[in-house]
């Protein structure tokens, strides 16, 4: 659930994540004539967690750190209208050695973009190969571009489900994309799950379009951000994006249609004395109507059925702090997440926290302490858990 392109050069590009397209403000460039150029920059969120009651014993606080998302971004030009991506990624990046204790090692490296770009002008551009699926604004943000730390703790779509259909929201295939006057769009084409339920390989559709009620979203492609910290003005857009995939769920021997229709909204007010006050949120309605036995088999490609939603709100302060001599700006917020299936038990999660932003998206640290049931699949947990977690976010 993330990004890949970073954003000061327009093709360094992202990252997703968790969960990230990211292209960084530092990012190397390699010029080989007047219109051609590479560049490579990386991505790192990291962080400790302390969760209640989660250790082995069952009474204690599991602690742990971990490298949550790391990623390496290579972006380039071959003339103005003809450019590529290729990002990779860190998948369960876990940390350790080996059987004689001397080397470490690194979790599984997957390929997250390897797209083609024919990009002719704003109105009209074409990507080519494994790419974002169009969708909501968390799933365009991808982890290194939302407001809070925790986004994904709603129902996710068919390429967030590790590999089945895609990976960290990534998919094959193709998409339309660009903006006419205040609306931008991007539809495409997919693979979505392929063999289980599909068994007549129908392809995935994949659509958003936005509304910019006040100033334009500037973002590479297609993607989004939750905030700009106030850096484009005031900003109001709505966005709705649709999903849909013939027998995208179930087994194949008991299929079912799957499709989502997702409402974003994004409102972001510069005030007069520089603070920036800031409200991400969203409404999802999945149909995914698995039948009980499909849902009892472990081959089952099972997705959420059901209504969701969530709100984050944020204050940017005006005035900056230093931390050890680094300038930084204060972000504190609060969001709720609520996921209603058709089928069980509902779930929630509260999340307050606080951002310390030194460059943008390129450099922050967080605090967060979360508290409640709700998880990626949007079915309870087994009892309401909270978690005391300290973070940071690196991108050149």
């Amino acid at each position: 659930m993330t990004k890949g392109i970073p954003r000061a050069h327009y093709f360094c590009v992202l990252g997703s994540a968790l969960l990230a397209a990211t292209c960084s403000y530092g990012a190397g460039v390699i010029e080989i004539d007047e219109d051609s150029w590479i560049s490579v920059g990386g991505g790192l969120r990291a962080g400790y967690s302390s969760v209640s009651n989660g250790a082995p014993n069952g009474s204690d606080n599991a602690n742990k750190f971990d490298a949550q998302s790391v990623r390496l971004y290579v972006n380039g030009q071959i003339n103005e209208t003809v450019k590529f991506t290729f990002n990779t990624a860190c998948v369960s990046c876990v940390f350790g050695t080996d059987a004689d204790d001397s080397l470490h090692t690194i979790g599984k490296i997957a390929v997250l973009d390897a797209i083609a770009q024919f990009e002719f002008n704003p109105q009209f551009n074409i990507w080519v190969g494994r790419m974002l699926t169009p969708a909501d604004r968390i799933e365009m943000n991808g982890p290194y571009y939302g407001l809070n730390w925790n986004q994904y703790t709603v129902p996710l779509l068919p390429s967030d489900q590790l590999g089945s259909a895609g990976l960290l929201g990534r998919d094959d295939g193709v998409t339309l994309w660009g903006g006419i006057g205040k609306v931008q769009y991007a539809a495409g084409l997919f693979d979505g799950i392929d063999g289980g339920p599909n068994q007549g390989d129908n392809s995935l559709f994949s659509g958003r379009v936005a509304y910019n009620f006040l100033n334009m979203e500037s973002n590479p492609g297609y993607y989004t951000s939750s905030t700009y910290f106030g850096g484009l003005g005031d900003i109001f857009t709505l966005g709705l994006s649709y999903q849909n995939q013939a027998d995208g769920v179930g087994t194949a021997a008991g299929p079912a249609d799957f499709s989502a229709v997702i409402l974003d909204v994004l409102f972001e007010k510069v005030l007069g004395d520089g603070a920036v006050f800031t409200v991400d949120a969203e409404y999802k309605s999945f149909s995914a109507p698995i039948s009980t036995t499909a849902a009892a088999d472990p081959d089952c490609f099972c997705l959420f059925d059901g209504e969701s939603h969530f709100a984050t709100a944020a204050y940017l302060f005006a005035n900056s702090g230093t931390i050890m001599g680094t300038e930084v700006r204060y972000q504190p917020y609060l969001r709720h997440t609520s996921n209603n299936p058709t089928k069980g038990a509902s779930s929630d999660l509260n999340e307050v926290g606080l951002n310390f932003v030194i460059n943008g998206h390129n450099a922050r640290l967080n605090v967060n302490y979360t508290n409640g049931d709700a998880n990626l699949t949007g079915t309870a947990a087994a009892s309401d858990t909270s978690a005391l977690s300290f973070n940071v976010q690196i991108q050149i």
